[in-house]
């Protein structure tokens, strides 16, 4: 495929990455340009604000999860048909995975792409300076190829003249100026941004307000132009009816092992003895040539976080995907036979969503009943007993509460007990970020065992339920979407 593209990188985190991609996607919108937009590494937020900007869900391309093979075509997915696709960097440009040295970085997935690269640099403490700044992330590594600079937090024009002196120096092109404009700042809080959907209008107004700013300071034929020197690349699209396809032809292993170095006393009894979680049957593992089952997805203003792949995996599987507000719906969708519950902040909502009783009473009923439920982060809060003293759905033998300590950072992951999401023996690389903690952390029966960084059992498998802190990308094991739905459609 050959689609105009650029990657939006900084040198570190806080420098105006979302800002700027933002506001980019947003200003070639306005002028009539179908834009694809995507953000490199795990993050749930930023695309929330792409697809505001683009009308367009916003993708993720992830290096670790999904395997550097899958970020060309898991991009070529999302940005078919498009005149420009516009990728956010994560962290660094040459930041990635700790330890692993460039995966998972936006430098690897620029070269994936083949993309030029813009890098975002805060000016607002230097002024010569930034040509050896800029002049050493150009150097650092001849493959990725920085096509120029948007300088942002630019103080006044004495300022820009400095700092253009000195990239021109440096023969780096200058392709834009934003100055200092904290008025288009989106609030944050303890995970990062707040989510569009809890402000939209706002938000609506904010990316409104940052594409007036790019269209102000940078040079957006300029860019277009940066972009059409973008290569074609040589890779099919993704395709989740393809993906599936293919996972057919090679199931896990479904035994249950324990990653080398993990210590796991009895586990394999309490995974036999536990009469509660019953080993998934081969019938479950594929479409059901029957009626589409219903998979009930969350969504509203708590659970805000999933990747658009997983809705298209669950489709191409045979479901029929609804979504439903565990805020707002008192009832799951009509003949909901498979549930899923993806990653938020049902900690800012708890007392709201302990109101919501008779939802809770019928996630919990449809659990008890042997209901497949997939649940991550977010949906492990929910499916415990409490959230910071506030009454949950009580599927768990558990409880949950706010934290001092931030979780963060890429996990590699075995699943340890047959369920509907997975079998046992299944492995995945998959990303925790949370402030909360749950009591215990793990079931009798665990989900997964982390091998790297480091070895521990984590979360609850019982009767029909997987939940856990873990967030998965289902593109890098299409096996996940396909067993939860043939579970959901071997439901009586």
């Amino acid at each position: 495929m050959n689609v105009p593209r650029l990657v939006v990188a900084a040198p570190s985190s806080g420098s105006g990455k979302t800002t700027v991609a933002t506001g980019l996607m947003a200003a070639f919108s306005e002028r009539g340009l179908a834009v694809s937009p995507h953000k490199a590494g795990p993050d749930y937020i930023d695309p929330g604000y792409h697809a505001l900007a683009t009308g367009r869900p916003g993708r993720n391309l992830d290096a670790f999860m999904c395997g550097p093979e899958l970020v060309a075509p898991l991009f070529a997915h999302g940005a078919a048909g498009c005149d420009l696709a516009v990728v956010e960097g994560v962290m660094g440009l040459y930041d990635g995975a700790a330890g692993r040295g460039e995966l998972a970085s936006t430098a690897q997935v620029a070269k994936l792409l083949r993309a030029p690269v813009v890098l975002v640099v805060d000016a607002s403490s230097q002024s010569r300076s930034v040509a050896a700044l800029v002049h050493g992330f150009a150097s650092f590594d001849p493959q990725v190829r920085l096509g120029g600079v948007i300088l942002n937090k630019v103080g006044s024009d004495r300022h820009e003249v400095m700092l253009r002196e000195a990239l021109e120096e440096a023969g780096m092109p200058v392709l834009g100026v934003l100055r200092r404009a904290p008025q288009v700042a989106a609030p944050s809080r303890h995970l990062g941004l707040v989510p569009v959907a809890e402000r939209r209008a706002d938000a609506l107004a904010a990316v409104g307000a940052l594409a007036a700013q790019v269209r102000a300071g940078c040079d957006l034929d300029a860019l277009m132009a940066l972009a059409r020197t973008a290569p074609a690349l040589p890779c099919q699209a993704w395709s989740p009816a393809t993906a599936l396809a293919r996972s057919r032809g090679s199931a896990p292993d479904p035994a249950p092992r324990t990653p080398e170095g993990l210590k796991l006393p009895r586990l394999a009894d309490a995974i036999s003895q536990d009469p509660a979680s019953p080993a998934i049957e081969a019938r479950g593992l594929g479409q059901s040539p029957g009626p589409r089952p219903v998979v009930a997805v969350a969504g509203g203003a708590a659970f805000t976080f999933s990747y658009a792949e997983h809705t298209e995996l669950l489709t191409a599987a045979g479901a029929d995907v609804v979504a439903f507000d565990p805020l707002r719906d008192e009832a799951l969708p009509e003949g909901a036979a498979g549930l899923v519950i993806g990653g938020g902040f049902p900690e800012v909502y708890a007392p709201e969503l302990s109101a919501n009783e008779p939802l809770r009473a019928a996630v919990a009923a449809f659990a008890a009943a042997g209901g497949p439920v997939a649940a991550e982060c977010a949906g492990l809060l929910y499916l415990a007993r409490s959230l910071d003293g506030k009454p949950m759905c009580g599927v768990l033998d558990a409880d949950a509460r706010m934290s001092e300590r931030l979780t963060l950072g890429y996990r590699e992951a075995v699943a340890l007990s047959d369920s509907a999401l997975a079998a046992a023996g299944t492995r995945l690389r998959g990303h925790e970020f949370h402030r909360t903690v749950v009591e215990p952390g793990a079931g009798a029966a665990p989900a997964w065992g982390f091998t790297h960084p480091e070895r521990r059992v984590e979360g609850f498998v019982r009767r029909g339920v997987h939940a856990s802190y873990l967030h998965t990308h289902w593109a890098a094991e299409p096996s996940v979407a396909q067993r939860f739905v043939g579970a959901a459609a071997a439901r009586p």
